[in-house]
């Protein structure tokens, strides 16, 4: 499924960044030569890639639930939901500063909740990261009524989560719906029936990539 909604080749968050980056490059370049400016144009350049935002096609399978981020896998678990508190799939994808670090939307669904705490900035990829953290959760219910919560966790150098939806909001899978600069890590709780896809160690796509398949009456055993 082709996104309804532009994707800029370069994420807005980035582009004060890109510019200074840029600005300060040409003008070492001119008044100090191309040797003096080299590790300037390197910095835009790993600016560049840092906050790229590519359009993904999202799968149709509406039991399908898909990658929040970019990254690895660090965590498939049973494990217990802290915000809706119930038994849950824990699927964790952690993002290094290679990876694009929009965060998408895991479902189609409401924003029943949205939940903000401070915290420290140990390195996302620990557990403890999920709960020692600063973190943004998002309560997400579907329309037959299943809930997930997508949780944004600052890593060892990110200090700025940014979030763009509150309760009340309407997702749609695969839609932009905040960022995590530098360095962080996704959690994602899931219906504990949800069959995971997923597994430990393996490279995902934000939209793209199937991390877990929901029960629904139209799901098919796979």
């Amino acid at each position: 499924m082709t996104p309804p909604w532009p994707h800029p080749i370069i994420a807005r968050e980035g582009w004060p960044f890109v510019g200074i980056a840029l600005a300060v490059s040409i003008l070492v370049f001119f008044f100090l030569g191309a040797w003096w400016s080299a590790p300037f144009w390197l910095a835009t350049v790993f600016i560049l890639q840092f906050f790229r935002d590519p359009p993904r096609e999202t799968p149709d399978d509406p039991a399908a639930v898909v990658s929040p981020a970019d990254g690895r896998i660090v965590e498939v678990s049973r494990s217990h939901d802290p915000y809706l508190k119930r038994e849950a799939l824990k699927v964790s994808v952690f993002m290094n500063v290679f990876n694009v670090h929009s965060n998408r939307a895991p479902a189609d669904g409401t924003v029943k909740e949205r939940w903000y705490f401070g915290g420290a900035f140990v390195n996302a990829a620990l557990d403890k990261a999920s709960s020692a953290n600063e973190r943004n959760a998002l309560w997400i219910q579907r329309d037959d009524g299943q809930d997930l919560t997508c949780v944004q966790v600052a890593g060892l150098i990110a200090r700025r989560i940014l979030c763009y939806v509150e309760p009340g909001a309407r997702l749609v899978r695969g839609q932009r719906f905040g960022f995590i600069r530098f360095g962080s890590r996704v959690d994602l709780y899931l219906p504990p029936d949800a069959q995971a896809k997923a597994a430990i160690g393996e490279r995902v796509y934000a939209a793209h990539s199937v991390l877990a398949w929901l029960k629904t009456p139209s799901s098919k055993t796979r």
